[in-house]
C-alpha cells in the first residue's frame, strides 16, 4: 500500500524533483501548492514534521562516504591482468607447481595492496579538506491543530516536505522551496547556473510560455536547496528535501556509475592482445613439442614455461606503482588524486573543458574605473558612487563591495563623514535594478545620487554633465551613451550607472518618483580579472595538443571577452537555448568547431561532453559547482577545486588545491609522463617475453629437455620485472610529452613482432654455444643456468636501448634509479646460481669462460637492438 500525506502520495513526493513537476508547482498559485504539499500557512505541527521525516527520511541530499574496504579491493582486482595472473596460478596448482603458484599469488596480491593503499590515502585527504558544518533553519511549526504557529530553530536535517520556512539575509536554502512571500529577497545560485551576481526571487509565477523556454534555476518563484540568500527576507514552503531536491538529483550522478574511461579502455584492450597471443602461442608449442618428442607431459610443462614467459606478471604492480608515483608528483603541484587511473587519463586529454569563473579569473568583482558619459575618466563619478555605497543601509551587492573596497582606502570615508549626512535612502530592488541615497552638504540644499543598471537609470536622466557644464541629454548624446554601455558589456565589463540631482531641502520622505529628471554623471566599469596564469596556461594546453573549450553559465558577452583575453578562439559562441534546437550528432559536429559555450544549463554541460567523447576526444573537465556535477562524472577526467561544491569533489577524479589552470597543465605532462614510463614496460616486456617464447618453442624442437625450468622463467622475470619498478621514475623524452597519449594496442604486436625475434636469434646464438662451445647437452642444469643468466641480461640490457627514442646516452638519458636497479637484478641473477637459493631453483654455474661470451652477446645485442630501433622509428614515426 502506498503512503500518503494528507492524499499527496510518498512517490509524488519524491518524484517533486522532476523538471515538470517543478515547473508545475512554480507556475501554480500558492494555495495550489499548499495542497500539493498538503500544508497551510501556519505550518505544519510537530507530530506532522516527525512523522514526515519518518516516512521520507533526512533531509540530507549528499552525503560524501568512504566506498568501503570492499568497494576498493573490488576496484584494485577489476584488471584483466589481474584475472590472467589468477589463471595462471591456478594452472600451476593444476600441474603441482606449488612454488609458481606461490609467486604469482605474491605478484598479485603485491598489486592490489598498492592500488588500495593509493586510494585509502586519498580517501583520508578528502577527508581532511570536508568541514563539518551543523546548520539550522527557521521553520513556523505548531504544537497541535488548535495552536498557535510559532518560528523556531530545527536542524537543517530536520525540515520536511511542507514546512513553512523563514529566510533572511545569510541562510542558506535548505530545501527547493516555492516562495510564499517576499520583500527584496535576493539569492546566490552561482553554484547552480554558473551565473556569478545574485538574481531576485519573487512571489511572481512565471507565464507557462516564456517558463518553458528557460532554464529551471531561472524560475522567479522557486528557490534551491543549496543556494544562499544575500538579502531580503522570504516566506516559503518547503516542496522537496534531501535527494528529491534538484540539487539531490544533481548530488545522484556524483555516486552513479562512472563511464569506461580511456584508460579503462585501453588497458583492457592490452590486456586481450596480450591474452589472444597467449591463447595462440601456448596451443602451437603444446603440439610441436610433443608431435617432436611424444612426451606429451613435458609438452605440457613448456606450454606452462610459454605461458609463464608471455604473461607481464609484474604489470598490475608497474601500472600502479607509476600511478603511485604521478599521484606523489602531482601531489607537490597541491593536487589531491581521488581515482587513480585518472593520472594516466589527465595524459590523454586532447580536449579540456572548463568554468569561466574561478578558473580563467579570479571569481571577485573589482572597480576599474569612472567615466563620463563620452568615455574620458572622470573621478567625480567615483565620488559620487562612494557616497551612494558608503551612506546606504540596505545590502550591498558585489559591486558595492568592489566600489568600498578600492575608494574607502583613500581616506573617502572620513571624507563622506565630515562633509555629508544622510537625509534619507529608497533601497534597492530588483523591479527597479537601481538604488538611491538622499544626503545633505550644506543647509538647504539636498543631493539624490541614484546608481544602478543603465538600462534602468538612464531613461530616468534628462540632463547630463559634460565637463564642467550640465546639457539637455537628447537624442544624440542618449545614442553615444548607449553605446558606450554597450562597448564595455562587450569587453566583458559590468556597468554602473550613477546620476544625479540637486534640490532643496525638505522634510517628507523620498520615494521612487522622485526618482525623475535626474542628471548622468557618469559610469562605473566593473571587471572579474582573467588570472595572470591563465593565458600562459591555455597557451602550454595547447602546446601539448590539449585544446581549452569554455562552458560557463554567464552570459554569451562576458565568455567571448574572457576568451579573447585568455587565448582560446571565440569567432562562435554557441549559447544554452541554441543547444536545446540540436540533435546529438549536429551538437557533436558543433562541439568539435566551438571554443565558447555560454548560458548553460547542467544539462547542456553534460550534453557537450559526452558529444566530445563521441566523437572520439578524450575529455577533461573542471568545474566547482553543483550544476557541474553530471559534467564531472561523464568526463575521462573530472577535475574539481577543494574550494568546490562537496559533492562535486566527491563527483571528481582529482582535486586542486589551488583552483589554476597551470596546474592541471602541469597534470596533462605528468599523466604522460606516467604513461610513457607504464608503456615502456609494456611493449619491452612483452616483446622480450615473445622472444622468450620463440627461444622456448624453437628449444622444443632441437634440445631434449626444457632450456629452462618454469620456475626459473618465472624468477628470471620477477628479478627483471622488479627491475622494471624504478621505471616510474624514469626521464621521458621532451617530444613524447607534447601530444595525447593514450593505451593503445595497435603498435604492440608488430613491437613484439619486430624486437622478440631479435632476442630470439641472440638466445639461439647462445644455444648453440652452450651445446657445442662449452658442451653442456648433457648437463641441462648448467645449460639451464647460461640462458637464466643471459636471457636475464639481455632483456634488463635492452630496456636501457629501447626507453627512448634517442641514443641511451643522449637526450632524456636513464636516471640514477633506473640505472642502479639494472645494476643490482643483473648483480643477483650472475650471482643467484652461486648460492643455496640457486641450488634449490634448478641451478649450476656455467664455466667461467662462459663470461667472456655474455661480454660478446651484451655488446652485440645492445648495438643491433639500437641499429633496429633507429629503422623502426624511420619506418612508423612513432614510439611507445
Amino acid at each position: 500500500m502506498t503512503e500518503t500525506v494528507a492524499g499527496l502520495t510518498a512517490q509524488e513526493l519524491r518524484d517533486v524533483a522532476d523538471d515538470a513537476r517543478l515547473r508545475e508547482l512554480a507556475e501554480a498559485p500558492v494555495f495550489t501548492v499548499f495542497q500539493r504539499v498538503a500544508t497551510s500557512p501556519r505550518g505544519l505541527t510537530e507530530p506532522e514534521a516527525a512523522d514526515r521525516l519518518r516516512r521520507f527520511g533526512d533531509n540530507e541530499p549528499f552525503r560524501a562516504a568512504d566506498d568501503g574496504v570492499a568497494a576498493r579491493v573490488a576496484g584494485a582486482v577489476r584488471s584483466p591482468f589481474v584475472a590472467l595472473l589468477a589463471g595462471l596460478a591456478v594452472v600451476f596448482v593444476v600441474v603441482g607447481d606449488t612454488r609458481g603458484a606461490v609467486t604469482v599469488a605474491v605478484m598479485v596480491t603485491l598489486a592490489v595492496v598498492l592500488r588500495i593503499w593509493q586510494q585509502t590515502r586519498s580517501v583520508r585527504a578528502n577527508r581532511a579538506l570536508q568541514e563539518l558544518v551543523a546548520s539550522t533553519v527557521t521553520v513556523r511549526r505548531r504544537a497541535g491543530h488548535d495552536q498557535d504557529p510559532l518560528e523556531r530553530e530545527v536542524l537543517l536535517h530536520d525540515v520536511v516536505p511542507g514546512d513553512i520556512v523563514v529566510l533572511h539575509a545569510g541562510d542558506v536554502v535548505p530545501a527547493d522551496l516555492r516562495i510564499v512571500s517576499s520583500t527584496d529577497l535576493v539569492v546566490d545560485q552561482s553554484g547552480l547556473s554558473g551565473e556569478s551576481l545574485p538574481v531576485a526571487k519573487t512571489t511572481v509565477a512565471p507565464a507557462k510560455r516564456q517558463h518553458a523556454r528557460q532554464s529551471l534555476v531561472d524560475t522567479p518563484s522557486l528557490a534551491f536547496s543549496g543556494t544562499a540568500v544575500v538579502a531580503g527576507a522570504a516566506t516559503a514552503v518547503v516542496i522537496a528535501t534531501g535527494g528529491h531536491t534538484y540539487f539531490g538529483a544533481l548530488a545522484r550522478t556524483a555516486g552513479g556509475l562512472r563511464p569506461e574511461s580511456s584508460f579503462d579502455r585501453g588497458v583492457r584492450s592490452v590486456g586481450w592482445t596480450l591474452v589472444r597471443f597467449m591463447l595462440v602461442m601456448v596451443p602451437i608449442v603444446l603440439a610441436v613439442n610433443g608431435i617432436v618428442s611424444g612426451n606429451w607431459a613435458q609438452a605440457a610443462m613448456f606450454a606452462v614455461a610459454v605461458a609463464v614467459g608471455l604473461t607481464p606478471e609484474m604489470l598490475p604492480v608497474i601500472v600502479t606503482t607509476n600511478l603511485a608515483r604521478g599521484a606523489t608528483r602531482l601531489a607537490r603541484e597541491r593536487v589531491i588524486v581521488s581515482r587513480l587511473n585518472a593520472i594516466q587519463d589527465l595524459g590523454a586529454l586532447d580536449v579540456l573543458c572548463v568554468d569561466k569563473t574561478g578558473t580563467l579569473t579570479e571569481d571577485r568583482i573589482v572597480y576599474a574605473h569612472t567615466i563620463d558619459v563620452t568615455g574620458r575618466f572622470d573621478d567625480a563619478v567615483a565620488e559620487l558612487a562612494y557616497l551612494g555605497v558608503h551612506f546606504q543601509d540596505g545590502a550591498h551587492d558585489r559591486l558595492d563591495d568592489a566600489i568600498a573596497e578600492l575608494l574607502g582606502e583613500q581616506d573617502m570615508a572620513l571624507t563622506a563623514e565630515a562633509a555629508f549626512e544622510k537625509v534619507d535612502e529608497i533601497g534597492f530592488d530588483h523591479t527597479r535594478r537601481r538604488a538611491t541615497v538622499v544626503v545633505a552638504r550644506q543647509h538647504g540644499e539636498h543631493i539624490m545620487i541614484c546608481k544602478g543598471d543603465p538600462d534602468r537609470v538612464l531613461p530616468r536622466c534628462t540632463r547630463s554633465r559634460l565637463d564642467d557644464d550640465i546639457v539637455t541629454f537628447g537624442d544624440d548624446l542618449r545614442a553615444e551613451a548607449d553605446d558606450l554601455v554597450e562597448a564595455y558589456r562587450k569587453q566583458g565589463m559590468r556597468v554602473l550607472a550613477v546620476a544625479v540631482k540637486y534640490g532643496p531641502a525638505r522634510f517628507e520622505c523620498y520615494d521612487e518618483s522622485d526618482e525623475q529628471n535626474l542628471v548622468l554623471a557618469g559610469f562605473v566599469g566593473f571587471v572579474d580579472p582573467v588570472r595572470d596564469s591563465a593565458p600562459d596556461a591555455v597557451r602550454s594546453l595547447a602546446e601539448h595538443g590539449v585544446a581549452v573549450k569554455i562552458l560557463t553559465g554567464d552570459s554569451k558577452t562576458v565568455a567571448r571577452q574572457v576568451a579573447a583575453q585568455v587565448g582560446v578562439a571565440a569567432d562562435t559562441v554557441v549559447v544554452g537555448h541554441q543547444i536545446d534546437r540540436l540533435s546529438d550528432r549536429r551538437l557533436s559536429a558543433a562541439s568539435a568547431q566551438a571554443a565558447v559555450f555560454a548560458e548553460l544549463t547542467p544539462a547542456h554541460k553534460t550534453r557537450i561532453v559526452a558529444a566530445l567523447r563521441e566523437d572520439g576526444h578524450v575529455v577533461g573537465f573542471l568545474g566547482d559547482g553543483i550544476n557541474d556535477v553530471p559534467a564531472l562524472r561523464i568526463a575521462d577526467a573530472g577535475i574539481a577545486a577543494d574550494t568546490a561544491a562537496e559533492v562535486a569533489k566527491y563527483a571528481a577524479d582529482l582535486i586542486l588545491l589551488d583552483k589554476d589552470l597551470a596546474v592541471v597543465a602541469s597534470g596533462v605532462v605528468e599523466g604522460r609522463r606516467t604513461l610513457a614510463n607504464t608503456m615502456k614496460y609494456v611493449k619491452i616486456s612483452a616483446s622480450s617475453n615473445f622472444g622468450n617464447v620463440l627461444s622456448v618453442l624453437a628449444a622444443s624442437a632441437l634440445l631434449p629437455f626444457l632450456p629452462i625450468l618454469p620456475i626459473q622463467l618465472m624468477v628470471q622475470n620477477l628479478l627483471y620485472d622488479t627491475a622494471q619498478l624504478a621505471l616510474s621514475w624514469d626521464r621521458v623524452d621532451n617530444d613524447y610529452l607534447r601530444a595525447p597519449r593514450r593505451w593503445q594496442s595497435g603498435g604492440l604486436i608488430r613491437f613484439m613482432l619486430i624486437f622478440g625475434p631479435l632476442s630470439s636469434m641472440f638466445d639461439l646464438a647462445t644455444f648453440a654455444v652452450l651445446w657445442w662451445v662449452f658442451d653442456l647437452g648433457d648437463k641441462p642444469t648448467m645449460f639451464q643456468t647460461g640462458w637464466f643468466v643471459e636471457g636475464l641480461l639481455t632483456q634488463l640490457l635492452v630496456v636501457l636501448v629501447l626507453r627512448a627514442p634517442t641514443k641511451p646516452w643522449r637526450g632524456a638519458r636513464p636516471t640514477r634509479v633506473v640505472a642502479l636497479a639494472t645494476l643490482t637484478a643483473a648483480a643477483i641473477g650472475v650471482l643467484l646460481p652461486l648460492t643455496p637459493l640457486g641450488v634449490g631453483l634448478g641451478m649450476a654455474p656455467p664455466p667461467a669462460a662462459y663470461l667472456v661470451w655474455l661480454v660478446a652477446v651484451l655488446a652485440t645485442y645492445g648495438l643491433a637492438a639500437h641499429l633496429v630501433k633507429k629503422h623502426y622509428l624511420r619506418h612508423y614515426q612513432a614510439w611507445l
